[in-house]
């Protein structure tokens, strides 16, 4: 199976040499800078599920240049997204499907509206992974979880494919029918999870010490299941305990890969979560008060 990587960071350059690592052609569609990080330093996962290096992997800047791709990973961060929509665009009517994995919900429909509904599958990832000044890829979770799901009935056939595909990877994959149900819940889960790590810039061992600081990633969770419900996601209260003992089992250190950025100093995804969470529930005339204040406290560190 010929499959494309758009972009290369920590997540893409993961399943990525994931793939790679199973014989599966893989190229990366990157831009010029990483282009040339990789090119000098290959591309090396350090992981307590096993190392793998790519001395030389197969990179592009032009998508002109790939002849042909049946599935493109799509695992760039939300403000990136525009950026890619041509290439994407280039690849679909080339007979790619298009799997992103972004965190959030309103690029499913950016991404339908440009490339079209039957290109774009559902897709979301549980990892926590960041990249060394080397571009090299550093996976300090015990997980490596890979969702995916037909968002339309005709696309149950080339998921079974990417199934047995990923099966062969070493990594976690599951195939489900809910894939909207499982993208809400992640979103939950990330909102609060980005949002109470960043604000606080504290990693969560040293939240959950403060019960007063824990309950606010609680609160948090409530009010993007209400936000979910509203979009018919049916998300339930197993759903948000689920996402609650998940915060309160992570090792200590752990934090997200929002508050990562915050830390050297990049530009955050906060208007493609918090801020994509606060337009929707505008249009659903929901009220998320929590999000909005986490959003205000994050939003003067966000290097826009």
């Amino acid at each position: 199976m010929k499959v494309v990587i758009a972009g290369a960071g920590a997540l893409g350059g993961y399943f990525g040499a994931r793939l790679h690592e199973t014989g599966a052609e893989v190229t990366f569609l990157v831009r010029e800078k990483r282009a040339a990080q990789l090119k000098e330093q290959g591309l090396h996962i350090s992981s307590k599920q096993g190392d793998y290096t790519i001395k030389q992997p197969n990179i592009t800047t032009d998508v002109s240049s790939i002849p042909e791709a049946d599935l493109v990973l799509a695992g760039v961060k939300g403000y990136h997204l525009d950026g890619i929509l041509d290439p994407l665009k280039v690849l679909s009517e080339k007979g790619a499907y298009v799997l992103p994995v972004l965190n959030g919900i309103e690029h499913i429909e950016l991404l339908q509206q440009h490339l079209g509904k039957e290109a774009i599958l559902g897709g979301l990832s549980f990892i926590i992974a960041t990249l060394d000044n080397k571009g090299h890829v550093i996976h300090s979770s015990d997980f490596h979880d890979l969702i995916f799901g037909p968002l339309y009935p005709e696309q149950r056939e080339v998921c079974e494919k990417l199934k047995a595909l990923f099966d062969k990877a070493n990594f976690h994959a599951t195939l489900t029918e809910n894939i909207l149900q499982e993208m809400w819940k992640k979103y939950s889960f990330i909102n609060a999870f980005s949002g109470i790590t960043t604000a606080t810039n504290l990693a969560i061992g040293e939240i959950r010490k403060h019960p007063e600081t824990f309950q606010i990633a609680k609160e948090l969770l409530k009010e993007m299941k209400q936000l979910a419900n509203a979009y018919g996601a049916e998300l339930k209260n197993e759903h948000i305990e689920g996402a609650k003992k998940k915060l309160l089992t992570l090792e200590a250190e752990a934090t997200s890969s929002m508050h990562q950025d915050r830390r050297k100093g990049l530009q955050l995804e906060l208007d493609h979560l918090h801020g994509g969470a606060i337009r929707l529930a505008e249009k659903a005339e929901v009220n998320l008060p929590y999000t909005k204040t986490i959003y205000g406290i994050i939003k003067p560190v966000d290097k826009t």
